[in-house]
């Protein structure tokens, strides 16, 4: 069975585009004006096109990739028309995000363990407590481990959302090892048969690296626990800091082995297209949204309807 495919007709499109207004009205709207009544393709067209990429945080990296395709398709094709650059834009964008996930790329096993990463302050704790009531809602059992030990705030949020929940916790006190709580927590979710242990981190500041050699050494005694454990890695972004995400998933993918990304605050920004740009930089999936704060608008990411609802027209 593959890992998502209890969560599959969950996906709520309506709610992501409404999620995506202030990065339309900031970014994609300006695309769509971009194109609107031009009748050919010249110079300021694309540098216009350009200029507004990045200034949605798309980056620069990825805008050259996007520009110099765009170009070589306006080469290859003489008769092409602005209209058709806007679904040639549409396209690749959709490219960018990575494939989809398939069935045998990632087996659901039981326990499966999801070990989450970030820095403070990105809603890491609280995309826990969210999804541990997104899997609850799917059916599946969920133990929570509150490993990040440094902060004992943490561990008491982390509590809290047990109680909203109803999902256990397993914690020690404040200060203590936290790859001792994750070998706890692990080891208690294999005695009652659950299904999904989600881990909290302590929210591990990019540039220390001693905290990485920690985030290290949880891995290791949760495999030494379980073979293959953690079988996923989700790093925790605050897609509203832009650029500073880019620099946080460039050092926790050089940290660890990191498989996926959650992107929070995305209803926030009006620079959605980070996402676009972590995903084409770093060769990762999104795998959930947050588009609010209710416990329901932490989305699995649907990357079709996220492009659908860039290029709609802005009411």
């Amino acid at each position: 069975m593959g890992f998502f495919d209890f969560l599959k007709g969950r996906k709520e499109k309506e709610a992501l585009v409404k999620g995506l207004e202030r990065t339309k009205e900031g970014f994609f709207s300006k695309i769509l004006r971009l194109f609107s009544g031009r009748t050919r393709i010249d110079d300021d067209l694309l540098e216009e096109l350009e200029e507004i990429l990045l200034s949605a945080d798309v980056g620069v990296n990825t805008t050259v990739k996007i520009m110099s395709r765009l170009h070589q398709e306006i080469e290859r094709r003489r008769d092409l028309k602005p209209e058709d650059l806007q679904g040639l834009l549409k396209e690749h964008i959709l490219e960018l995000l990575g494939a989809d996930l398939k069935d045998e790329e990632n087996k659901l096993t039981k326990p499966h363990v999801i070990l989450v990463v970030g820095v403070n302050g990105v809603g890491k704790t609280t995309s826990i407590g969210k999804l541990a009531w997104r899997f609850k809602q799917a059916g599946k059992q969920v133990v929570m481990g509150a490993a990040d030990t440094f902060r004992a705030a943490a561990v008491e949020q982390l509590l809290l959302w047990g109680e909203r929940t109803g999902v256990r916790v397993v914690h020690q006190q404040s200060g203590s090892d936290p790859a001792s709580v994750a070998f706890d927590t692990l080891k208690s979710a294999m005695a009652s048969s659950a299904d999904i242990v989600l881990i909290d981190t302590a929210g591990r500041l990019h540039n220390k690296g001693h905290l990485m050699a920690e985030l290290s050494k949880v891995r290791t005694v949760l495999n030494k626990c379980l073979e293959g454990a953690p079988h996923e890695v989700w790093l925790v972004l605050d897609a509203s800091t832009g650029q500073n995400a880019v620099e946080q998933a460039k050092q926790f993918t050089a940290a660890t082995q990191v498989t996926g990304l959650i992107l929070t605050k995305l209803d926030g920004t009006a620079k959605g297209g980070v996402a676009i740009g972590i995903c084409a930089e770093f060769k990762l999936p999104i795998r959930f949204v947050g588009v609010g704060e209710g416990m329901e608008q932490l989305q699995v990411f649907d990357k079709e309807a996220f492009v659908d609802g860039l290029f709609e027209q802005v009411s």
